[in-house]
């Protein structure tokens, strides 16, 4: 047995009986001790490692809500807001105009060689552009006669032209939800929620073949290493009850060279298996063949939209400064008479469920579902997750708790769309108390936060940022009651997600028997000026022990 010694500037553990250490002793993939290096000397030969001499370990961070996507849609070109970086670390430059737009899906569609392939985008948002948003009339000064389809940010809308309405069908007798019209009851070119996206069929086709590509599942685990995290958890993309899919995660997973875990959520959605019953049934023989870098046992639904694309289910008074046209209110993805009898078939089955809740009606209807299924099938630590519990209020915070329910707060909202929702979508009093992660310590709720990559970059150290400081993008400060210590912060993107994933006894903490997976970093995030927590450069990971310095694909 080989044991390596790691001395550090500063090991931060998460474990509260010994919160720092000066070194931490590595062996079989697995942390031996912590102390200094005179007490890890008193486990026998070693080797000591002075690699992280001048570094800060923490836990490797763990990310509760993301998407594998986020390695695919680089495949097509970005025309997002904000400056962003892909994998391979090129930086592309946001763009801040419909103009901007429309400059860079020209570029790209001069230099596709097919005339009849469709010219695919992601990452607009067409929330920064109040007064001229993108719709087909736009997309047409591009191409008449190419279909173009536009992915937006947050996953939830998409925009087309009318060579790609024609193409799909999709007109004024059209009767699908989320088709926005024009005035006279034409499609204006904007698809909102999945059942209207997946009328424009051959883009959404394009863009799941690209996220369900190995290139995808590689450039989600680079981006992983290069900010730290040693766990992805990839929620709800995945077909589990697709052989090939689950082979293509074990082939890339089986790769030592593979730089991340990634716990794969069950869903009915992308074609997933519709009957609870055979959805907790899959996940439950899937828990069986959990490898070292692949897990399973959790199931993601999805109850509303998003608060930035006006879907998301908001309580009365509902949305502050809908656009026009809007019907007051957003969609339900599910039938909320029917939760409770789904969320009780898979508790009932040792299921965890995540529910995608962005407004707090759709949170108050998950809990209510939470309630029914422990009344009717009683049963401790369940975890069951409200997810990006954006609006979720103080009274839903304590019901939440008594149930030993879970949240995963979408932090990055505050700087992203925070003065978005102070202005536009749910006004300044409940934008102050969006994200509220003060509230849900107060409470007594185990929480994370999270990136949902590929809807906003993924990197903790942002992510954390925003709870600890809620700074929007002009450097407001939105909800200064809701900040949070950098010490919660980073608790709540290693332990505390570890928790709520239900892998918190082998990882989340640098203790005695865990895996080693560590994130190596250049500076203290217990030390800096927590304006600057964001800006704290990465070496890379430690995953199981294997260094794993930050680089491009490689």
């Amino acid at each position: 047995m080989t044991t390596t010694i790691y001395p550090a500037r500063r090991i931060i553990t998460m474990n509260p009986a010994i919160p720092f250490a000066e070194a931490v002793a590595v062996r079989d993939g697995r942390v031996l001790a912590v102390g200094t290096v005179e007490e890890l000397a008193g486990w026998g030969e070693h080797t000591v490692d002075n690699t992280f001499a001048d570094k800060v370990l923490t836990p490797g961070f763990i990310e509760a809500h993301t998407h594998v996507m986020s390695g695919g849609v680089w495949q097509f070109p970005y025309v997002g807001f904000f400056d962003r970086k892909d994998p391979q670390g090129n930086l592309w430059t946001g763009c801040t105009s419909v103009d901007a737009v429309l400059d860079r899906l020209a570029e790209h569609e001069s230099q596709l060689e097919d005339a009849s392939s469709p010219l695919i985008a992601w990452g607009l948002d067409p929330i920064y552009f109040p007064d001229d948003r993108l719709l087909a009339e736009h997309l047409d000064r591009v191409s008449l006669t190419r279909p173009i389809y536009v992915y937006h940010a947050s996953a939830h809308l998409a925009t087309v032209n009318t060579a790609m309405l024609d193409f799909s069908e999709i007109n004024e007798h059209s009767i699908t939800p989320g088709i926005a019209r024009n005035a006279d009851g034409t499609p204006n070119g904007e698809l909102q929620e999945p059942a209207a996206m997946m009328l424009a069929r051959s883009g959404m086709t394009e863009i799941a073949m690209a996220i369900m590509s190995n290139e995808a599942k590689w450039n989600y685990a680079y981006e992983a290493r290069n900010a730290g995290h040693t766990l992805l958890t990839d929620l709800g993309t995945t077909r589990v009850n697709d052989a090939d899919s689950l082979d293509a995660w074990r082939e890339v997973t089986d790769d030592p060279a593979y730089p991340a875990r990634i716990m794969v959520a069950g869903s009915p959605m992308f074609g997933g298996p519709q009957e609870p019953a055979d959805l907790s049934r899959i996940v439950n023989d899937l828990k069986a063949q959990t490898t070292d870098k692949l897990k399973f046992g959790i199931i993601k639904l999805v109850l509303d939209g998003s608060i930035q694309g006006f879907t998301a289910r908001v309580s009365w008074p509902h949305y502050y400064d809908a656009p026009e046209g809007h019907p007051g209110n957003g969609l339900w993805l599910m039938a909320p008479e029917q939760l409770a009898d789904i969320v009780s078939d898979h508790h009932a089955a040792g299921i965890t469920v995540h529910c995608h809740c962005n407004g707090d009606q759709a949170a108050e209807v998950f809990i209510d579902a939470v309630e029914a299924a422990l009344e009717r099938h009683p049963r401790w630590d369940h975890r069951h997750t409200v997810q990006h519990s954006q609006l979720t209020t103080k009274a839903q915070y304590k019901r939440m708790a008594a149930m030993g329910m879970c949240a995963n707060i979408f932090s990055n909202h505050i700087y992203y769309w925070g003065d978005q929702h102070r202005d536009s979508t749910v006004g300044p009093e409940r934008a102050a108390g969006m994200d509220a992660c003060a509230t849900a310590l107060r409470e007594g709720v185990s929480f994370s936060i999270h990136s949902d990559t590929p809807v906003t970059p993924l990197g903790h150290l942002h992510v954390a940022w925003c709870a600890v400081n809620r700074l929007t993008s002009t450097g407001e400060v939105l909800g200064p009651d809701e900040r949070i210590s950098v010490m919660d912060a980073m608790k709540a993107i290693t332990l505390d997600a570890a928790y709520q994933l239900k892998l918190d006894h082998e990882m989340g903490s640098i203790e005695a028997g865990k895996l080693a997976d560590f994130a190596v970093l250049e500076a203290d995030p217990l030390e800096v000026d927590p304006v600057t927590l964001k800006d704290i450069e990465v070496w890379g990971t430690v995953l199981g022990g294997v260094l794993q310095p930050a680089g491009s694909a490689t």
